[in-house]
């Protein structure tokens, strides 16, 4: 092999590192049997959850796994993979990749990391149920605001009781 492609391959190797390395989470997928439609639908899908889809040979992502520190992928590169990475949401790619391989047979979650941490699938499907970090935001704000309505309401009926009381 010349010199030129193997410092074409090392940038390549150092490009996947650097995603790697950028990434809050990556989610290692098959995407064998996807037609062209459903991939294009997917990657619609994931990009508006803010999330990159790559499909990278299997040998820069194995290199650019051990460089990075993640040698516990090494196995899921095997056969045709893509790799959908998030720089943001570390769950966005988990349950978009969920959502999607639930309807569409063809698609096949084999493992990733979230926030630096190497996941089996069913850690990464149970990620992937969990509700949205606005969502737990907005729960956490109704549990704080009960106790505050409930003594609202309580002074309120005080209230109303002593007008009804003057009233007569």
């Amino acid at each position: 092999m010349s010199e030129q492609a193997i410092a074409i391959k090392a940038k390549k190797v150092d490009e996947v590192v650097e995603k790697f390395n950028n990434a809050t989470s990556a989610i290692v997928v098959d995407y064998r049997g996807l037609t062209v439609e459903q991939v294009t639908d997917l990657r619609k899908q994931l990009r508006e959850a803010g999330v990159q889809m790559s499909v990278i040979k299997n040998k820069i992502l194995v290199r650019a796994a051990e460089k990075a520190g993640y040698e516990g992928l090494n196995e899921l590169f095997a056969g045709p993979t893509a790799v959908a990475f998030s720089d943001e949401d570390p769950i966005a790619p988990a349950k978009v990749l969920k959502k999607f391989a639930d309807s569409v047979d063809a698609l096949e979650i084999k493992g990733g990391y979230i926030e630096d941490k190497i996941m089996s699938i069913d850690e990464i499907n149970t990620y992937a149920t969990l509700p949205s970090r606005e969502d737990l935001l907005s729960m956490l704000a109704n549990v704080l605001q009960a106790p505050v309505r409930n003594v609202a309401y309580a002074v309120k009926a005080i209230a109303d009781k002593g007008d009804e009381g003057d009233a007569a």
